[in-house]
């Protein structure tokens, strides 16, 4: 077993150690189970299950990732003062973070349609399609909270710049784009929203699930212009390779500050 692995699963076994994993499947299967009910399935649903998704697991992702790199910082001193290479060392502690954050969030969302045996219904594409989405979003998320969890030395100070990203990206954003859209009506707004939309990793995922789904009407003014300048597949060509770089990107940024960071 190699080092990296053996410091993976001992990462692994402190995330599991916590609850809050089991707590979050939990609470995706019940308002699952709810939308089910009272909803009766379909598009409805899965729409609903986007709001709890984008909400729910960026605010996870940043407020975990942020507490884990300041609760593992003795943890990590004391491994540094052996023979383990820094870069083995990250990919453990973001991996170990990541994955099961991850794997939480894909088994809560799937559980309830599972249960029901529409798991692999007309609308299964669509739920495994928001599953992946979900999946991405921790990834990307918790390559966040490592980023300003390494710069922000202050507990405190990193919880809040984490939550204040959370509060503009999926709270205030659309409001920040109708506000921007109001202000440019005489201009052309294609190029600022399109700006806009690679900006939020949120937005890009809500798009790239509702691009040329029953509910494209929920598009809004960026998923609109998408629809329009970029075509169905195009646009979901370059919204998975937008997603992909907000996962490199971060990753890059953690890594680099964790290789140079004096703890």
């Amino acid at each position: 077993m190699t080092t990296t692995l053996r410091l993976l699963l001992l990462v692994v076994r402190e995330s599991l150690r916590g609850r809050w994993l089991i707590g979050l499947a939990l609470l995706l299967a019940a308002l699952g189970e709810l939308l089910l009910r009272f909803s009766g399935g379909g598009p409805t649903t899965l729409v609903s299950l986007l709001d709890v998704v984008l909400i729910l697991t960026p605010l996870i992702g940043l407020v975990v990732g942020t507490m884990q790199v300041h609760h593992a910082r003795e943890v990590t001193e004391l491994l540094l003062a052996q023979p383990i290479a820094r870069g083995r060392l990250f990919v453990a502690l973001y991996l170990g973070t990541a994955i099961p954050l991850a794997v939480s969030v894909v088994v809560g969302l799937l559980a309830p349609f599972a249960w029901h045996g529409l798991l692999f219904g007309a609308d299964g594409m669509q739920l495994l399609g928001l599953a992946g989405a979900a999946a991405l979003l921790a990834l990307i998320t918790t390559a966040m909270a490592f980023v300003i969890a390494l710069r922000a030395d202050d507990r405190v100070r990193a919880l809040g710049i984490a939550l204040g990203i959370w509060l503009v990206t999926a709270v205030l954003w659309d409001g920040i784009i109708l506000l921007t859209a109001m202000l440019l009506a005489d201009r052309p707004i294609e190029v600022p929203l399109l700006i806009m939309l690679a900006l939020n990793p949120l937005d890009i995922a809500r798009v790239l699930l509702l691009l040329g789904s029953d509910a494209a009407a929920l598009l809004g003014y960026t998923g609109a212009i998408v629809q329009r300048a970029l075509g169905g597949a195009a646009g979901q060509v370059a919204l998975v390779g937008l997603l992909t770089l907000w996962i490199l990107v971060p990753w890059t940024l953690a890594s680099r500050t964790f290789r140079r960071k004096d703890f």
